[in-house]
């Protein structure tokens, strides 16, 4: 990966066909998208399961670009490897998920893989501050983590801009997961953030026989997040 902060669209494929995951990530990318994300939940950090390292290590070569992994479990720190493995090249935990937070990131890295931190909507900005030379993502989250389909938490705007002051120069990218979509992407690209986490917005009206309808919504999003920068 390379740094830039050009805005990123990031399918997450919790929205997609569970039963065609890999034909789903080969369409998203070859109709625009930036990375393919993956939600991960464990029904105990988040009240909703999904996938594991043996989803990513199955959809990882029908992924050219980068697999964006977002862990939302608790406890983190023994699955690292795992998914680092299992090809991901962005990790990301949230600050909730234990008391050792930084060692948590800097496992990540030890196993290859970028480090992400993520952070819920009642955990302010300053709560990053300590963090910021130790990762290569934050992660806004704008909705309550657990279920794709939610509205948009509007407090995450204010959030957004406050940690693009607090990151300076740092080559780090500022995501937001969560209600994201044609309203809404310009309000968080305003503020600074520059991969935009979109489920059921790019989803919407298509599937892997339809897969035109897919780079029409990623096209959408990116416009509109690009014409508010």
């Amino acid at each position: 990966m390379t740094f830039d902060r050009s805005i990123k669209i990031a399918p997450s494929i919790l929205a997609s066909d569970f039963a065609n995951f890999g034909a789903e990530c080969e369409a998203i990318e070859a109709q625009g998208a930036d990375w393919v994300h993956v939600d991960v939940m464990d029904g105990h950090f988040v009240p909703n399961i999904s996938f594991g390292p043996t989803t990513c290590a199955a959809i990882r070569p029908h992924i050219k670009g980068v697999m964006d992994v977002h862990l939302m479990i608790a406890p983190v720190d023994p699955y690292i490897v795992a998914f680092a493995q299992a090809g991901a090249d962005i990790i990301t935990a949230h600050l909730e998920a234990g008391p050792h937070i930084h060692r948590t990131l800097q496992a990540i890295r030890a196993a290859g893989a970028k480090a992400g931190l993520a952070l819920n909507p009642g955990t302010p900005a300053e709560a990053a501050a300590g963090l910021l030379d130790d990762i290569d993502l934050v992660c806004v989250m704008s909705v309550n983590p657990g279920f794709g389909g939610q509205k948009f938490i509007e407090s995450a705007v204010a959030k957004v801009a406050r940690l693009r002051e607090m990151i300076g120069d740092r080559p780090v990218h500022i995501e937001v997961d969560g209600g994201v979509d044609p309203v809404t992407a310009p309000l968080v690209a305003a503020a600074g953030a520059d991969a935009l986490v979109a489920g059921s917005a790019v989803f919407k009206g298509g599937s892997v026989a339809r897969p035109e309808a897919y780079g029409r919504n990623i096209r959408t999003i990116r416009e509109a997040a690009e014409a508010a920068r």
